[in-house]
C-alpha cells in the first residue's frame, strides 16, 4: 500500500475497524479491502498454479466483501459474479416466486466483481486487474440508477470512486490528429473491434480487465472502450458508476441507456468515451455491430 493509500484508509477507518457511513466512500473502502486480500492471496500462493490462484483469490475477495456487506449494510440486496445462480434470467412467469432473487424486489443493491480479470491476477508482474464494488439505488436520479461505485487496481495502489472522481480526463496533448485511443483485450479483441479501428483510423491499446480499460479512458490514457460478446451487469456497474459521474458518455453500442438490476443479468455490450467521440463511434458502430 502507498503512503497516499494508507492515508485514505486511515481517514476512513476509525480504530475499531467502522467504515464510513456514506455509500460512495463505504464502497471505496469495501473495494480496497477486498484488494489489500487480493494481494495477500498472490503473495501467500505464488503463480506456479494459476487455476488455484484465480479460484482463491475469486473466493477470498467474494467472502469478503459478502461478509462486510451482511455486517455494515445488511437490509440491502448483493448481486455478485461469484454468488450461485448469479447468471439465471428470471421471468416474472416463473413458478416459484420464493427462488427468485431477493434483488429484485430490493430499493438497494450492490453488484461487486471479487475479482475483474483473473488471467491477468493469475500471472506475475500483470497489474491490470481489479476490484467492482457499485450501488444501484431505486430512487438514484441516474438513467442507469448507479448511486455508487469504486474500481480498485490494487496492483497499481490507485483506486477510482464516486465520492471523489476524476476531473474530465483531458484532450490527448501532441498531434490534434492523432489517432483515437481505443482500449481493448490484450487476447483477444473482437473482430468488430478491429474493423471499427480501421475504419476511423483509431488504435487499439491492450490492456487486460473490463475495469482496467474504463479506468484508462476515466484516467485519459484512452480515449474510448468498447466491448461487445458477453458480459454481466458486474463487469462494468462500478467502473460505469466513476465514468458517469466524472462526465464521460456510457451506453450500449446502440447508443440505449445502460441499465442495471435487471431480471437478465447480462449486460452484453457497451461504449465508454468522451462526450465529444460518442456521436462518432455510435455512428460508425452500426456499421459494425456483430450478428446475434
Amino acid at each position: 500500500m502507498t503512503e497516499t493509500s494508507a492515508r485514505i484508509v486511515t481517514q476512513r477507518e476509525d480504530a475499531t475497524g467502522t467504515p464510513p457511513v456514506i455509500d460512495a466512500e463505504f464502497a471505496r473502502w469495501l473495494a480496497d479491502r477486498a484488494g489489500q486480500v487480493l494481494l495477500q492471496v498472490r503473495d501467500d500462493m505464488g503463480y506456479e498454479d494459476g487455476k488455484a490462484l484465480k479460484t482463491a483469490g475469486d473466493k477470498a475477495a467474494h467472502d469478503l466483501l459478502r461478509a462486510e456487506l451482511a455486517r455494515w449494510r445488511p437490509a440491502d440486496a448483493v448481486l455478485s459474479e461469484e454468488d450461485d445462480h448469479s447468471r439465471l434470467a428470471w421471468q416474472d412467469s416463473d413458478t416459484e416466486p420464493a427462488a427468485r432473487p431477493e434483488r429484485l424486489g430490493a430499493g438497494r443493491v450492490w453488484i461487486i466483481d471479487p475479482l475483474d480479470g483473473t488471467r491477468e491476477f493469475s500471472e506475475q508482474g500483470r497489474t491490470d486487474w481489479a476490484v467492482h464494488v457499485a450501488l444501484w439505488t431505486a430512487d438514484s436520479s441516474s438513467p442507469s440508477r448507479l448511486a455508487a461505485g469504486a474500481v480498485a487496481m490494487p496492483a497499481q495502489h490507485r483506486t477510482i470512486a464516486t465520492d471523489h472522481p476524476p476531473a474530465y480526463p483531458p484532450m490527448p496533448l501532441g498531434d490534434p490528429g492523432a489517432p483515437i485511443r481505443i482500449a481493448a483485450s490484450r487476447t483477444r479483441p473482437p473482430a468488430f473491434v478491429t474493423a471499427l479501428a480501421e475504419e476511423i483510423g483509431a488504435e487499439l491499446v491492450p490492456m487486460g480487465s473490463a475495469g482496467v480499460k474504463i479506468a484508462a479512458v476515466i484516467n485519459g490514457e484512452a480515449d474510448a472502450y468498447v466491448h461487445a460478446g458477453g458480459q454481466y451487469e458486474w463487469d462494468s456497474a462500478a467502473p460505469v458508476a466513476v465514468a458517469l459521474a466524472t462526465g464521460l458518455h456510457a451506453s450500449r453500442i446502440d447508443g440505449s441507456t445502460l441499465k442495471y438490476n435487471e431480471a437478465d443479468p447480462k449486460l452484453p455490450d457497451l461504449v465508454v468515451c468522451r462526450k465529444d467521440l460518442a456521436p462518432r463511434l455510435l455512428a460508425a458502430l452500426q456499421r459494425h455491430l456483430p450478428s446475434e
